[in-house]
C-alpha cells in the first residue's frame, strides 16, 4: 500500500494543474475517462462552479487560525475527476484549506487513470469521488475523507429511503444545496478531521 501511495503522491498534479487541464478539455470539448457528451457538458459546467468558488468562497476566521498551526506536514491526495459535480463543488474549498498551512501540500489524481488506488479507498463499495486520502512523510494514511460531506450524505441517504434511487432531480437538488451551504459542511468535516491528524489520532 505504501508504494502505491508514493507511486500516486509522484504522479499527482497540484491544483493548479488541475485547474489548467480542466480548461484545456473544455476548450477542446474533451473531458476526461470515458468522453459522453453528459460528462463533456458536466466538465463545462463544473469548470464555472469551479472558478466562482476558487473566486468567491472563504474560510470562517476561526477555521483558518485551526489551519494555521503549527501541525506535521502531510499530503492531501485528492482523487477526483473533472466531470463530477461532487468534486467541483469540493476541490476550491480543500485548495484553500491546504493553502492556510505551511504543513499540506494538495496533490489530485484522476480516478479512472489510478484504478488500484481508487479501489483501495472505495466508500460502501463504490468508486465515489471525491475521495481525500491524507497521508505523513512516510505515506501512512492518517485519515481519509468523501466523497460528501456528513451533511451531504444525510441527504443522499434521505432521498435514497424515499424515493429508492438517486436521480437527476436529486442530483440538481444537491447542486442548490451546495451552493446554499456555501462550503460549511465541507469546511466543519475537514476541520474535525485535521484536530485528529494534528493530535496524533487516525480516522480512516
Amino acid at each position: 500500500m505504501k508504494e502505491l501511495l508514493k507511486k500516486s503522491v509522484e504522479a499527482a498534479m497540484s491544483y493548479s494543474e488541475y485547474i489548467l487541464l480542466c480548461r484545456q478539455l473544455v476548450a477542446e470539448g474533451r473531458t476526461t475517462g470515458e468522453p459522453t457528451a453528459e460528462r463533456i457538458n458536466f466538465t463545462k459546467l463544473n469548470l464555472s462552479r469551479t472558478k466562482r468558488l476558487d473566486k468567491l468562497s472563504f474560510i470562517p476566521q476561526p477555521k483558518q487560525q485551526l489551519f494555521q498551526k503549527d501541525c506535521a506536514p502531510c499530503f492531501w491526495l485528492a482523487i477526483s475527476e473533472p466531470w463530477c459535480g461532487d468534486a467541483a463543488q469540493t476541490l476550491p474549498y480543500l485548495n484553500k484549506l491546504a493553502q492556510l498551512s505551511n504543513s499540506i501540500q494538495l496533490a489530485v489524481v484522476l480516478r479512472d487513470e489510478h484504478p488500484e488506488l481508487m479501489d483501495a479507498f472505495l466508500t460502501d463499495g463504490s468508486r465515489g469521488i471525491p475521495k481525500l486520502i491524507i497521508l505523513d512523510e512516510d505515506y501512512e494514511v492518517l485519515g481519509t475523507w468523501g466523497p460528501r460531506s456528513k451533511n451531504a450524505t444525510q441527504l443522499v441517504v434521505d432521498y435514497k429511503a424515499e424515493y429508492g434511487m438517486i436521480d437527476a432531480r436529486f442530483k440538481e437538488n444537491l447542486q442548490v444545496w451546495y451552493n446554499q451551504d456555501k462550503g460549511m459542511s465541507i469546511i466543519e468535516d475537514i476541520s474535525d478531521l485535521m484536530r485528529a491528524v494534528c493530535n496524533s489520532e487516525t480516522i480512516v
